[in-house]
């Protein structure tokens, strides 16, 4: 026997239906004699109609009273959920996030996970019982419904798991697995058996959106193995599981991608100590997170010139940030530039070989593509490049490392 949490994200319970779909699947799993947590979503598309009724009604509104409407997408979800459990012969009931309660800080829209207490789900799983759990949501400490935020169920099912000491997570989506990159661009991209915890968590950040960032962070924190499955075909996925449970380890695992780029660049900043503070500095007061960062040394080395990049959504504001800061940083021109996608090779076995670069820069040149920022990690490369360019770079990596399907 044993204890898993299974999470089904807004496409897997989009209708009745689907919803009836998952019973079945949660059956299966009790019927084999495990015990059994579900965590879902609200069906796809009611975020969004419950975000935009907030909006509708005010422009400045109550971030408390957003999570009051927004959490009851889940509500609804976890009742039919339960109900049709329930017509199959399982014993289920739903549990939102405060009855649990799931506590969190006081962060309304993007709350934190604080603590779980599992002391009564303890005792109905045990008795045989299926957990239906609200994701998404939780308790404030002012006692208030909080919401964790978009891709916030992922999160929920995680943390879960942890505090259930549960044997597995299995995330049910609408794709079937972690691919090598994303299959609309490369057809031949292949499904990964397993992927460890940090190669998830740098595609997550990076542009892959199978698995939100914060679950994969808790995850790897708490030692959950989660599992990628797709709830419309019946068959294996990916298992996301510490590099100790991978006997042999790729070079590359994928090449991720994202669109959400934007570019700013400094001209002529005066090169003192301090500048890069008065820079960065107020866009972190701002709530505005810079990624990728280049520095260029003028001749005279009087002068630099300063490359960033952040959120496309942030720019706007970024540039009235600087624009504002202007006498403070001593620069001549502000320039900024959307049309950019960052691509990255990523792959745990880079720590142990040589040249993983320079096979990324060798390709990108033999296409005729321009480098315009280059970062790095441990187990990742990531380039700037021009938007146009982002499909066929994205293949011509996939072949360079020897990604393809036979």
């Amino acid at each position: 026997m044993a204890r898993i949490v299974m999470k089904f994200g807004g496409t897997s319970v989009g209708d009745i239906e689907r919803i009836r779909n998952v019973a079945r699947r949660v059956k299966t799993e009790v019927d084999a004699g495990n015990q059994v947590a579900v965590v879902v979503s609200a069906m796809s598309g009611e975020t969004n109609r419950l975000v935009g009724y907030c909006d509708a009604m005010a422009e400045l509104y109550d971030t408390r009273e957003y999570d009051t409407v927004v959490a009851t997408g889940e509500q609804v979800t976890i009742g039919l959920l339960a109900l049709a459990l329930q017509t199959i012969g399982v014993d289920a009931r739903s549990w939102t996030g405060w009855q649990i309660p799931i506590r969190t800080d006081d962060a309304h829209g993007k709350a934190r996970i604080l603590s779980i207490d599992t002391t009564i789900l303890n005792e109905r799983l045990a008795l045989g019982q299926v957990a239906v759990v609200a994701g998404f949501q939780g308790l404030g400490q002012d006692n208030r419904i909080t919401t964790l935020g978009r891709g916030g169920s992922d999160t929920s099912a995680v943390a879960l798991a942890a505090a259930l000491k549960a044997d597995r997570c299995d995330i049910y989506t609408d794709v079937d697995g972690v691919y090598t990159t994303d299959p609309r661009i490369v057809p031949r991209a292949r499904k990964l058996d397993r992927i460890t915890y940090e190669e998830m968590l740098e595609q997550a950040s990076l542009g892959a959106k199978v698995l939100q960032t914060r679950s994969v962070e808790m995850a790897m924190k708490h030692k959950v193995r989660l599992q990628v499955l797709s709830s419309f075909v019946d068959m294996p996925g990916t298992l996301v599981c510490d590099e100790d449970e991978i006997v042999e380890k790729e070079l590359v695992s994928g090449i991720a991608y994202s669109r959400d780029e934007a570019k700013v660049t400094l001209m002529a900043v005066a090169d003192r100590p301090g500048v890069a503070a008065r820079i960065f500095g107020p866009l972190a007061d701002n709530n505005i997170n810079v990624d990728m960062i280049v520095q260029n040394i003028s001749a005279d080395g009087k002068a630099t010139d300063v490359t960033f990049t952040l959120p496309r959504g942030d720019l706007s504001r970024a540039l009235r940030v600087l624009e504002a800061q202007q006498d403070a940083i001593g620069y001549q021109r502000l320039i900024s530039d959307k049309g950019v996608v960052k691509v990255s090779v990523i792959g745990v076995g880079m720590r142990s070989h040589a040249g993983v670069a320079q096979t990324m820069f060798s390709a990108l040149s033999e296409k005729g593509i321009n480098i315009q920022v280059i970062s790095t990690s441990e187990i990742k490369v990531s380039v700037l490049i021009a938007e146009e360019y982002m499909e066929l770079a994205v293949r011509a990596l996939h072949t360079a490392y020897g990604l393809d399907a036979a």
